[in-house]
């Protein structure tokens, strides 16, 4: 069995414990076995080979190898502030943007989003972070950031990064200068486009506006380009 477990803290002493939901998956779902082995990790870029040794109810212990560390990411970190899309469609973005890498996700509060980023909300997200990063083998969860504004995002920025707005209308991306930054920040709006004094807050600050396709993209889409691109 090589499936992968997310655990909230590091092993202690050669041991770790599941429970709730990564319990249920182990042993409703693939009715493991004691014995069994799988892979751990913590969300921090570390993971641990480990055998099932107890399974009980709504819990299970298992004996714990050696870390193994992620690689350091070498190109510049990528935070993206989304304006949610509804539903079903949340998750796919989550999904995709663990794929490619992306450092953070923001929930974008903007005056025409669809999508109200609530508390329920983003548990939704975190958990598809998870269940993501034990799909595609990423040892590091994407974090998820405490929703924002355009203003509270563009005012947030550290020095050291570049702030980018997706736009059809815009320059290419090279232009942005984005490759030479430590982190690079990108907006990316609701269906209905930026309101005006959102996008004059970010021009205010100097954030280029930047086309990634020919064409008027859905939020999910959009976002998933800009991750790809940077990525």
């Amino acid at each position: 069995m090589s499936e992968r477990f997310h655990i909230a803290s590091p092993p202690t002493a050669g041991r770790a414990r599941l429970d709730g939901d990564e319990a249920r998956h182990l042993v409703k779902v693939l009715r493991a076995k004691v014995g069994e082995a799988v892979t751990l990790f913590d969300g921090s870029g570390l993971s641990w080979p480990a055998r099932v040794l107890v399974i009980g109810r709504g819990a299970v212990e298992l004996e714990v190898g050696p870390a193994s560390s992620s690689p350091p990411v070498r190109r510049p970190a990528v935070t993206l502030a989304v304006a949610l899309p509804k539903g079903e469609r949340q998750k796919w973005l989550v999904e995709k943007l663990t794929e490619l890498g992306v450092e953070r996700l923001v929930p974008l509060l903007t005056e025409r989003g669809v999508a109200e980023p609530t508390a329920a909300a983003i548990e939704r997200l975190k958990r598809g972070v998870i269940e993501a990063c034990k799909q595609s083998g990423r040892d590091r969860l994407m974090a998820i950031g405490t929703p924002a504004t355009v203003a509270e995002t563009v005012a947030s920025k550290p020095a050291a990064a570049v702030g980018i707005v997706a736009d059809p209308a815009g320059e290419p991306l090279a232009a942005s200068g984005w490759r030479e930054a430590k982190e690079v920040i990108g907006l990316v709006g609701p269906e209905g486009g930026f309101a005006p004094a959102e996008l004059a807050a970010a021009a205010a600050a100097g954030w280029p506006r930047v086309a990634i396709g020919s064409y008027v993209l859905r939020i999910e889409t959009a976002a998933v380009a800009l991750a790809a691109r940077l990525a």
